[in-house]
């Protein structure tokens, strides 16, 4: 492996007939090139590519009179940053909801109070959104209730969105648009909430699909504010590429024009790798891309078609991922399982066969199961070695199922985040034992599974500080240490958020190095990260200077 310390050497430039000049020459900083490749002392970039490497003496020739010579003064480059899990479109619009974070809102008259201040702005009738609560951090340690939420909210129907996403609280205004009253069972792959017979206004999973179905559609031009606005703070934190983890989700197809309408606009801020939402009762978009020829691959290096989305089952906080042993509090409860298994096998052998790349939420043990048996017998009837099918979030595995996704060519798509956000509540529904090898990213990363890292935001924030935290140490929040045996290296970790990234989107002879020929995104950080301690990238790093194509799209203001 190559080191921060590693000498460095000039690497060709991409040809060109004539000595190009390049557009930005970055130097006196490490320059991160790759993990084999390690640092070099200055990178050239020209018409949105690398040029070359070396010493600034070695890339004098390219340098001319309209050259940005950008001075790293003992600041880190990487290459520009992939998170290979989240949900801009999502994240966009939540960027407008109440704010009801532990942070904001750590007791439950501190939430109340926030989406009171929201409903008394609103017109009677306008549904009041708020995201972000964690029942497990809140004073009472419970979720919130519909009586509750009528309470503050008697004429606007509102939603409460758990951390998670899989878990909501809505009022009897957001039930009755959804059709939903006690009577109502629940639906295949879903729970609604009740005591005594009465609605509690918990939604899990499915049950929540009519009432998120009676919300006013998001326009396209609300889709593509939210687009802009997600970017454009993936680019402030150094994130040059994302993977929208289920297109479809807030606007149907009507988000594929979105994204299109966005790039010609020039209102697409990050290179995006879609996602296409196939949940068989809800949003399946893929019948229509494929009638117009959206397979995976379609695209450029800015918007392409990655993979089908499939969702099959919850979260550990929600008391909703599939495991087949029970929760703490209740030992008959194993989660929910969103797709019965025959059903998940043909959608995954039918989407296989048409060439698509597929992904597919998966964190307990039954899901993930469920979803690799799918994948093998699909890779069996077709066989394809390099279709890199995806198990997003991959937390709690059997014994085998990492030998299984190395055997079949299997990516899993964690979250370390995860560990550090929500290790303790983790904890308390599972237990330590169950909690403490969970994520196994070392693992993984030694047996050549190359996992890329990602966020789920807005589940987590995309600032990549307490991921690469919860890499480097696998501690939570509260200072749990999990297992430490599954802990990276600062050059592991960002291994993952780079070329892996690039590899799970099958663009790793594109983008990922800072290499001559591969695309120029790059993120300059505000201190060395290969020679800071995992707390001073935790609570003292800033992204200072993001770089896409070539051009500098986001420089941080001083104060």
């Amino acid at each position: 492996m190559a080191t921060s310390s590693a000498p460095s050497r000039a690497h060709t430039p991409i040809a060109s007939h004539t000595t190009p000049i390049a557009d930005i020459i970055l130097h006196n900083g490490p320059i991160w090139r790759g993990f084999e490749e390690g640092t070099t002392q200055a990178l050239a970039l020209w018409q949105g590519r690398v040029l070359a490497t070396g010493t600034l003496d070695e890339l004098s020739p390219y340098k001319g009179d309209h050259t940005r010579i950008i001075d790293l003064e003992g600041r880190l480059a990487t290459p520009g940053f992939t998170d290979a899990h989240l949900h801009p479109t999502y994240l966009g619009v939540v960027m407008d909801w109440v704010d009801i974070t532990p942070q904001k809102a750590p007791t439950l008259e501190a939430l109340l109070s926030a989406v009171k201040a929201r409903v008394e702005q609103s017109a009677p009738g306008d549904w009041v959104f708020a995201s972000g609560y964690d029942q497990t951090k809140l004073d009472v340690k419970r979720h919130p209730t519909l009586a509750e939420l009528d309470a503050i909210a008697p004429n606007n129907p509102v939603m409460l969105i758990r951390t998670c996403t899989h878990v909501q609280i809505a009022n009897s205004l957001a039930m009755k648009a959804g059709g939903i009253d006690d009577s109502t069972p629940d639906p295949d792959g879903g729970q609604i909430g009740k005591e005594n017979g009465k609605l509690t206004g918990f939604l899990a999973e499915n049950a929540s699909a009519p009432v998120f179905d009676a919300v006013p559609p998001l326009s396209r031009d609300a889709a593509i504010d939210a687009i802009e606005r997600a970017g454009n703070y993936c680019l402030s934190v150094g994130i040059t590429s994302v993977m929208d983890a289920a297109i479809g989700m807030k606007a149907g197809f009507e988000e594929i024009a979105a994204y299109n309408e966005a790039k010609r606009t020039g209102r697409l801020p990050v290179r995006t790798w879609m996602a296409l939402r196939a949940t068989p009762a809800h949003d399946n978009i893929v019948p229509q891309c494929e009638a117009v020829g959206l397979v995976s691959g379609v695209g450029d290096d800015m918007l392409m078609v990655g993979s089908v989305k499939l969702f099959l089952d919850g979260s550990i906080g929600g008391a909703t991922a599939w495991m087949t042993e029970g929760y703490l509090a209740d030992k008959d409860n194993h989660g929910l399982q969103m797709i019965p298994t025959q059903e998940l096998e043909a959608m995954v052998l039918e989407y296989h066969e048409k060439g698509y790349q597929i992904c597919a939420h998966a964190i307990g043990d039954g899901a993930i199961e469920q979803l690799i048996t799918a994948y093998e017998k699909a890779l069996t009837a077709y066989p394809d070695p390099d279709r890199r099918h995806r198990v997003e979030h991959s937390g709690f595995l059997a014994p085998d199922h990492n030998e299984r996704m190395q055997k079949a060519g299997i990516i899993p798509s964690p979250q370390q985040v995860f560990l550090y956000d929500f290790g303790d509540a983790y904890i308390t529904m599972i237990g330590k034992e169950r909690v403490y090898s969970s994520y196994p990213q070392k693992t993984w990363t030694d047996m050549g599974l190359k996992p890329p890292a990602g966020s789920d935001s807005p589940v987590c924030d995309p600032a990549p500080w307490t991921n690469l935290y919860a890499m480097l140490t696998r501690k939570t929040g509260a200072g749990t240490q999990l297992d430490p045996s599954e802990c990276l290296s600062i050059e592991e970790a960002l291994q993952s958020y780079t070329e892996y990234g690039a590899y799970s989107q099958k663009q790793e002879h594109v983008r990922g190095k800072l290499m001559p020929g591969y695309l120029a995104d790059v993120a300059v950080f505000s201190r060395n990260l290969l020679e800071a301690t995992p707390e001073e990238i935790l609570n003292d790093t800033l992204c200072d200077l993001t770089i896409l194509n070539g051009k500098v799209f986001y420089e941080r203001k001083e104060g």
